[in-house]
């Protein structure tokens, strides 16, 4: 079955709608690629997703092996190259206020570094994630 459908419309904006869920998501070219700026770009996505995966792949382990999993967040920061115009580095700053172990959190770690979408990525496009670790109180 097929994972998406999408449909460009003027000026410079894609809807794609996920299948099964039927939800959609508008994308627009940013602001310097002569687009509006109204959603997200493109490229905004690919570098969004891979926190999201981060994420997501984190609290899959974290619920198989009963680990507290809340309390977490990221900013992103998506840098740009020309010639040609791509994702030359993604900046994510995670946010996390746990009170797991060193070894859990190690671990989490890992897993979220190595997520599907961190391995997809092109070699060239630098990951630069850094993680602020505070314990709840």
């Amino acid at each position: 079955m097929s994972t998406s459908y999408i449909k460009y419309r003027p000026l410079l904006k894609t809807d794609a709608t996920h299948l099964r869920s039927g939800v959609m998501i508008t994308t627009d070219a940013p602001v310097d690629n002569n687009g509006q700026g109204a959603f997200f770009s493109p490229t905004d996505l690919a570098a969004t997703s891979l926190a999201n995966c981060m994420l997501t792949v984190m609290g899959i382990y974290a619920d198989q092996n009963n680990l507290e999993f809340t309390h977490i967040e990221c900013e992103l920061t998506k840098i740009m190259a020309a010639n040609p115009r791509r994702i030359s580095e993604i900046q994510i700053d995670v946010k996390w206020k746990t009170n797991l172990a060193e070894k859990e959190i190690e671990k989490l770690k890992k897993v979220g570094l190595n997520c599907p979408v961190a391995k997809s990525l092109h070699p060239d496009i630098k990951q630069n994630i850094n993680f602020s670790i505070e314990k709840l109180s």
